[in-house]
């Protein structure tokens, strides 16, 4: 095989003209690299790591990597710097995989370019702070913007076992309701949940400045948001024995109540114990995995919008009217 035709073959298998298996396999590692990231960045935190290396983009004032005296907490630091590039790495081979699909998946393009840009975003805010020596608000802003690549990410997985096109709300107006008010309680939850971190014990350096919060007070004020939306996704799961079982709304809200039942008993197993490491990343990492299973939860309200009335002129000269649905996702 000729040079010319091998590198035509690399370049229809990374930039492919459908959705192939390689870009779905993408969607996922994008998903799975930007919850993965929340787990080392809270081990960065958790071990006091958070100074590791005291200056950004270098490690130190001199070195770009971290030298012998900074020891085991410049290495922890330093580790979850690096995995940044792969998130830049997966990024960019998501948005190849389906900038040849455009203009019938623009929506792909775009999603993956957004993702892109967060993950930029998120590298400068973490340099943020380290400069501002971990700053409770922006430590805060730095998982948020976390969680928000996760839910685009999530997004995307989903999209890419879609066929495009319009799309309508296919369950009722009080069940859709439901379902947008279980998303504003886990969001609000999540971010009472930052404030409760900010007022913690685990700071990432000992002489990181704190919210100033009361985190007794702040764990039961975070509790109320995440029983609320326990109660909501109980609801969801009683309602979606009435919605279209090709919505598979049956599944995803089972999946997102299984997830909130792990997160709620470890988040009273930590409160209980003293906040050991091991539980506060899980809580941490689990709390981003909520996110994505809401969304979900949220894309599967609607189905494919059936396709517009045909106007063929029949016998007598006027025209036929006839809509055939096309099927919902799986």
């Amino acid at each position: 095989m000729s040079t010319t035709a091998v590198a035509n073959s690399v370049r229809s298998f990374l930039m492919p003209h459908a959705i192939t298996r390689w870009v779905r396999a993408l969607a996922w590692a994008s998903l799975a690299v930007n919850i993965g990231i929340v787990g080392t960045g809270g081990l960065v935190r958790l071990t006091g790591s958070g100074m590791g290396c005291d200056t950004w983009p270098y490690c130190t004032g001199s070195s770009l990597v971290p030298t012998s005296e900074l020891g085991i907490h410049g290495m922890i630091e330093f580790g979850n710097r690096t995995l940044t590039g792969v998130l830049v790495v997966v990024a960019l081979f998501m948005y190849l995989s389906v900038v040849r699909l455009r203009p019938r998946r623009l929506d792909l393009a775009r999603i993956a370019f957004a993702i892109g840009l967060g993950i930029i975003l998120q590298a400068v805010v973490g340099g943020i702070t380290v400069l501002m020596h971990l700053h409770p608000s922006v430590v805060g802003t730095h998982y948020l913007i976390s969680s928000a690549l996760v839910a685009l990410a999530t997004v995307l997985v989903v999209r890419v076992y879609r066929e495009p096109g319009p799309r309508v709300r296919a369950v009722g107006s009080g069940y859709a309701a439901l379902a947008y008010a279980t998303g504003v309680a886990v969001l609000v939850t999540v971010v009472v949940g930052i404030l409760l971190t900010g007022s913690g014990p685990h700071a990432g350096d000992a002489a990181a400045a704190r919210n100033g919060l009361d985190p007794v007070w702040w764990q039961h004020v975070h509790s109320w948001p995440a029983y609320l939306a326990f109660a909501l996704t109980l609801a969801l799961v009683v309602g979606a024995r009435r919605t279209p079982p090709a919505l598979h709304l049956r599944r995803w809200t089972l999946v997102l109540l299984g997830v909130e039942l792990v997160q709620i008993g470890i988040g009273l197993w930590q409160a209980r114990s003293g906040l050991p490491i091991v539980l506060v990343n899980v809580h941490m990492v689990l709390a981003v995995v909520l996110v994505a299973a809401v969304v979900v939860v949220l894309m599967h309200v609607t189905a494919p919008s059936p396709t517009p009335p045909s106007r063929t002129p029949n016998r007598s000269g006027s025209l036929n009217h006839s809509a055939t649905p096309t099927h919902s996702p799986a």
